[in-house]
Parts: structure tokens; sequence; C-alpha cells
């Protein structure tokens, strides 16, 4: 079995009971980094001291296959440096393998600094979208923020801090210098912040320098203003693609505002004769 296992991104004492269990049993630990996980059994007081498979992103697409494999006789643990694997940390082509063969994967659920952030944020969470790290090239990174500029959902990045600043006077350009965001820094470590305000706003605040893991969370574009007409025509073009009624008109009034209900009765109307 392959077992995923969250890890603090900041205070040990999110460690939960579990996972130091696990790892006090673990024979087999696929590690991100196997400095750092020897360093975190230590912290947990975790006396057992298993073997340690190097995973990370330069070999994980040559050795997936041979720990899949190996997971199919005996349990292996998997850890990134902090948080869960495979969100924006080695893994997925792991899974993918364990997958392909046949080999049950399993988790242990954990600290995220993408929910996390998403909690303190005070921006909506009902709906979000994780985007992980931008490209590191201006040109690139605009380009995907010009791609996002439309998105309706909560937007959730990582940034390193020496691109942050640039990053949110790029999102000032691409989504507008009103749009509200958090950063939010040092997520349960003792110099925790969480900055709010528009992206043009923390862009002059990370001009002046800022240190430490970051996340930046951006509300989603406010809904377009379009006439119940042109709603309605979205629908029917959605309908005609292949999509179901109810999801098309539960899409569009995603987009728009409009009453999920009321552009699905429209809908129904228009095929009367």
């Amino acid at each position: 079995m392959i077992i995923l296992a969250a890890t603090p991104i900041g205070n040990l004492g999110d460690a939960s009971r579990r996972l130091i269990e696990v790892l006090e049993n673990a024979r087999i630990v696929a590690a991100e980094d196997t400095r750092t996980t020897q360093r975190l059994l230590s912290a947990l007081g975790v006396s057992n001291r298993p073997r340690l498979i190097p995973l990370h992103d330069h070999n994980e697409k040559a050795k997936a296959a041979e720990i899949a494999a190996l997971a199919a006789d005996e349990d292996v643990v998997v850890l990134s440096d902090a948080g869960m694997p495979t969100v924006s940390d080695p893994g997925f082509g792991l899974v993918a393998a364990a997958v392909e063969q046949g080999v049950t994967v399993s988790a242990i659920p954990g600290p995220s600094a993408v929910i996390t952030a998403l909690a303190v944020s005070g921006l909506p969470t009902d709906r979000f979208t994780f985007e992980g790290f931008l490209p590191r090239k201006p040109g690139d990174r605009r380009s995907v923020l010009s791609s996002l500029s439309g998105e309706p959902r909560t937007m959730v990045f990582f940034e390193s801090p020496s691109r942050l600043a640039s990053t949110l006077a790029d999102m000032a350009g691409a989504f507008g210098a009103s749009r509200r965001a958090a950063v939010c820094r040092e997520l349960t470590k003792f110099y925790e912040e969480v900055r709010r305000g528009s992206v043009t706003e923390l862009a002059e605040w990370a001009d002046a320098g800022v240190k430490g893991e970051i996340v930046v969370v951006v509300a989603g574009a406010a809904p377009r203003e379009v006439s119940p007409e042109d709603a309605l025509a979205q629908v029917q073009s959605l309908v005609a693609g292949g999509a179901r009624l109810k999801d098309a008109a539960s899409e569009v009034a995603s987009q728009t505002g409009l009453s999920s209900r009321d552009l699905y009765q429209a809908a129904l109307a228009s095929r009367r004769p």
C-alpha cells in the first residue's frame, strides 16, 4: 500500500497522532528530502528509523514504478517536506504508477497550506481553484494571469517572496487594480501574517521586501452583466454541445449571477412549440 502522509507546514503541534503512529511503525518511507524527514522524525520523538528512499521532482519519473511495485508487498509511507504529497510536491507520478499496477493508495489527512490560506483569507470559500506556482518568466506569468482574468472562483497561488511584488503587480494588470486578495505568510509559524487588501495595495506593501513561505489568495471575477436573453442563448449552446440542461443552467448562472432555476425554466419553455 502507498500511504500519502500529510506533515506539518510549520507548527509541529499539527502532526496528528495517526501520523506519529504510522511513522513509528513504518519500514519504508519515500521522502522528498531524506534529511528533512530525519529531522522530522527526531522532532516528533519517533524512535523508529525506517529505510528512506528519495522521491523528488528529479527522480520521481524513474523511481515511481519501482516504488509502486515495492508497495505491492509492504506499506510505503510517502512524505513531502511539508503538507500533503502530490499537491505542488512529489507523489503524483507514484500514485499514477500505483493505480496502474493495482496497488492500494491511502492517505493520512493533515495540514494544507492551500486550505489554511483559503480559510483565513476572508474571501469566498464555496468554490475555489488551486493554481500552484505561476511561471517564473514575466511574459509567461502575465499570459497565465490573463487567461484567468475571468475566472469566477477564488484562486489560490504559491509564490516565492522574491517574486511576490512583481506577481501582485501583474495581477493588478490582469485582474484590475481593485481586485481583492490576501497574502498569507508563514502560516502556522511564529511570524504568521495575513495581509488583506487590493492587489495594488498588496503589491506596494510587498515591494519593501517579504520573507517566508507565501500563499496568495485572490477573489474571483465578478459575474458579468449579461441579459437573460444572452444567458439563455449560452445555455442552449452548451446543451447543443452535449451538456445536460441542468448542468448548463448551473454553469451559466455561476458566470452571470442569474438564477439557475429561471434559466432552466426558460430553456424548457423555449423547447415548446
